[in-house]
């Protein structure tokens, strides 16, 4: 069935700012005197899809939870500044390929992120025109579940795609009962899916 909108994940779908957050990170451990080692784009790839406060839990291992809040609520501050000033890497066809699938369908992103981060993507990528409707973790507090169904709602969707990278994408879209797209590159793998697409393009051929 030909969708009535794709709903994409952000980061690992349609970008990678691990390497900028990563120095964001080591810029906010400093100013807080928090000892650690360097952390590297590889550090952050490793938590990306999980809910921020989640992701730095899990990448700090070991500090108290004192630290690891202080940590959360500055790099979500962090990360959105470094973004907005050195951008990220969208991934090959994105930056074209957007443009296009709007005009078949109604595009919306759904991501796991910090409040503000995908307005900042909007803005530097200079794609937020192209998009129609967001929600993320920041603002509403739920998983990416919960934030999928409240965007399907209020858009009052039927056949919605969700494009996205890790199996928390998957079971995103099991969790509504919508078919999945999983992408060939990004931060994660997946046992199964609805659809696999392997460059951007790929999509509008799956659109028709």
């Amino acid at each position: 069935m030909r969708p009535d909108a794709i709903i994409f994940d952000l980061d690992g779908t349609l970008w990678d700012t691990t390497a900028t957050c990563a120095d964001g990170w080591n810029r906010v451990l400093g100013r807080l005197g928090i000892a650690h080692r360097p952390v590297r784009a590889v550090d952050v790839r490793a938590v990306a899809g999980r809910p921020h406060l989640d992701g730095i839990r899990e990448a700090f291992a070991g500090l108290s939870e004192s630290d690891v809040v202080r940590l959360a609520d500055a790099t979500a501050h962090e990360d959105n500044l470094a973004v907005a000033a050195y951008g990220g890497v969208l991934y090959p066809g994105v930056r074209e390929q957007v443009p296009r699938l709007r005009a078949r369908v109604p595009l919306m992103v759904v991501s796991n992120c910090q409040r503000g981060y995908i307005e900042t993507f909007y803005e530097w990528s200079g794609l937020g025109a192209h998009f129609v409707d967001f929600e993320c973790w920041g603002n509403t507090g739920c998983d990416k579940a919960e934030n999928l169904r409240r965007v399907i709602a209020r858009n009052a969707l039927r056949a919605p795609w969700f494009v996205g990278d890790t199996d928390g994408d998957r079971l995103a879209a099991r969790a509504n009962g919508v078919n999945f797209a999983h992408v060939g590159w990004g931060f994660g793998a997946v046992e199964e899916c609805d659809l696999r697409v392997e460059r951007v393009e790929d999509l509008l051929a799956l659109v028709g």
